[in-house]
């Protein structure tokens, strides 16, 4: 399993509701299908929908492209004496690690994988009763709000159970057994839940906080807006598609484009693959590093105040076999209020950015492409 930490900046975000949000409930954000753009005046809205707000793809780049092996740093979460400082130089340096010895049982993510790919192997008029996801729900192809187009279908999941019934969504999901797919999804929620609390508690210690919860006890929340989506690359079945200006010199091997290249909101993406390769990194333009395919282990990348990098991925097709992830975004509170820690502000690293809610970043964030410049609104002057 690989732990992919996309995020918003790790600053301390407080729980305590904000006046703002307090007469606006979780489920007052959609209306008609449409999402609300929280506004400081909370008066407009945009008409995202959600499937454009977990990874959108942002346009290709026109720009030459090579691909570079490097040796991605390893984080043991079984010597713990160490992690907290690995952590902390794998983010600064790549934004990105691998993580090992991570405690979820191999038999639960056997059983997610089984699941998943008894779905995905359902007929395409079964599987769309499952469907749109609008919020939550089954999509295929079509990613996001700006035309962008992936070999790729997927299937949306809240990860709150006081906020999404499992149970009942399993019955439009699972014709086989609708209980045990909603067990086994409860349950690596949890589990995921579970790491990424600890690897947030970790980063806490490797940056000195004084309050080594200030990042977990926001995913620990009870109205936290974390969500969980199965990813399905099939195999390559037409010939390949290019990226960039030469699409005759630039195209990508033998594999097509399953998940362009984008950067996730949410605090941190907890993903784990199948043994088939397809992820890849991005610490430059036009440079790409394939992150090999490892079932038992999970990646991770995040920021403070801009300490952290924010890398970018893409997952390109297997032209013999299919691919599946299952990633796990965390994410606060809607009415989280997100700021720098004390301890991370310093005269040579001043406050990069104003404080705000989640509700206010994720609705920014969705109602434009997701770069790594979408922070830039709540700069501070």
């Amino acid at each position: 399993m690989y732990l992919l930490l996309q995020h918003i900046p790790l600053w301390f975000m407080s729980t305590k509701p904000d006046r703002r949000m307090e007469s606006i409930s979780r489920h007052s954000l959609f209306r008609d299908n449409k999402l609300f753009s929280l506004s400081p005046s909370l008066s407009h809205y945009h008409t995202k929908p959600w499937t454009s707000m977990v990874g959108v793809a942002a346009p290709p780049r026109a720009r030459p492209e090579k691909i570079q092996a490097i040796d991605l740093p390893v984080v043991d979460l079984s010597r713990r004496s160490e992690a907290a400082g690995r952590i902390v130089a794998a983010c600064e340096k790549y934004g990105f690690f691998k993580v090992v010895n991570h405690g979820v049982p191999w038999e639960l993510v056997a059983s997610v994988e089984e699941q998943g790919l008894m779905f995905f192997n359902k007929p395409s008029a079964d599987k769309l009763k499952a469907g749109p996801a609008n919020p939550y729900g089954y999509g295929s192809k079509n990613i996001g709000f700006n035309g962008d187009i992936g070999e790729v279908e997927y299937l949306l999941l809240g990860a709150n159970p006081n906020l999404f019934d499992m149970s009942q969504r399993a019955k439009s999901i699972s014709n086989h057994d609708p209980e045990k797919f909603s067990w086994a999804m409860r349950a690596y929620i949890a589990a995921l839940r579970d790491v990424v609390c600890e690897i947030l508690e970790l980063m806490a210690e490797g940056l000195t906080m004084a309050d080594g919860s200030a990042f977990s006890r926001m995913i620990r929340a009870a109205d936290d807006d974390s969500v969980l989506r199965l990813n399905y690359y099939p195999p390559l079945s037409s010939p390949p598609i290019a990226i960039g200006r030469d699409r005759r010199k630039e195209a990508v091997g033998d594999s097509k484009v399953g998940f362009g290249e984008h950067s996730d909101p949410q605090i941190l993406t907890v993903l784990r693959s199948n043994d088939v390769d397809g992820l890849q990194i991005s610490l430059e333009d036009g440079v790409w590093i394939p992150v090999p395919a490892d079932p038992i282990a999970l990646w991770i990348n995040a920021m403070t105040n801009g300490r952290f990098l924010s890398v970018r991925h893409r997952v390109l097709t297997n032209p013999n076999k299919m691919r599946m992830s299952v990633a796990y975004f965390a994410a606060p509170p809607l009415h989280a209020r997100i700021a720098s820690p004390p301890e991370l502000v310093t005269p040579q690293r001043p406050a990069l950015y104003r404080p705000f809610t989640w509700a206010e970043y994720k609705s920014t964030a969705y109602s434009l492409q997701l770069s790594d410049t979408r922070l830039n609104l709540f700069r501070m002057a």
